[in-house]
């Protein structure tokens, strides 16, 4: 399990009596600088900055009891925005068919960024067009995938 996945099982519960979706959360270690940012949603309000500054209040107070991170850090709180991270297989299900962008940690078929149509997602990849070759992209390989907003 990663920390990551630790954070999100101790903060989800409470996000969601709070009224929001827990979307994600990245962890970004650099020493002092660190920092931790929560995604919330909330499909049919949105979310406004008194939002993110009541759940960080409530995060952080839960973060200082269960101290899953040891050394210093910032935390913030978000929404995912027009460009919205991708975490889960189901969040990948929903946005079938629009533009990624998405890094991986170990090159697929020689690249290790790709930005295309996300044509197919299953339970174990998706799988990207990008120049009309087709990608097969394992979620274990994927280091971040974001939603590439069209206007």
């Amino acid at each position: 399990m990663t920390l990551e996945d630790k954070i999100e099982n101790l903060l989800r519960p409470t996000i969601e009596t709070m009224g929001f979706q827990f979307w994600g959360c990245e962890y970004l270690p650099a020493g002092k600088h660190s920092t931790l940012r929560i995604y919330i949603d909330n499909a049919e309000l949105g979310v406004n900055v008194d939002d993110c500054g009541k759940v960080s209040r409530q995060v952080s107070a839960i973060m200082d009891v269960e101290d899953p991170i040891s050394n210093a850090y910032m935390l913030e709180v978000s929404s995912p925005g027009m460009d919205r991270p991708l975490f889960h297989p189901e969040q990948y299900k929903a946005y079938e068919g629009q533009e990624v962008q998405v890094r991986t940690s170990s090159p697929v078929m020689g690249r290790k960024r790709f930005k295309g149509v996300m044509s197919q997602v299953s339970e174990s990849d998706i799988a990207v067009e990008v120049d009309g070759e087709l990608y097969e992209i394992p979620f274990s390989l994927i280091d971040k995938a974001n939603i590439v907003p069209q206007f």
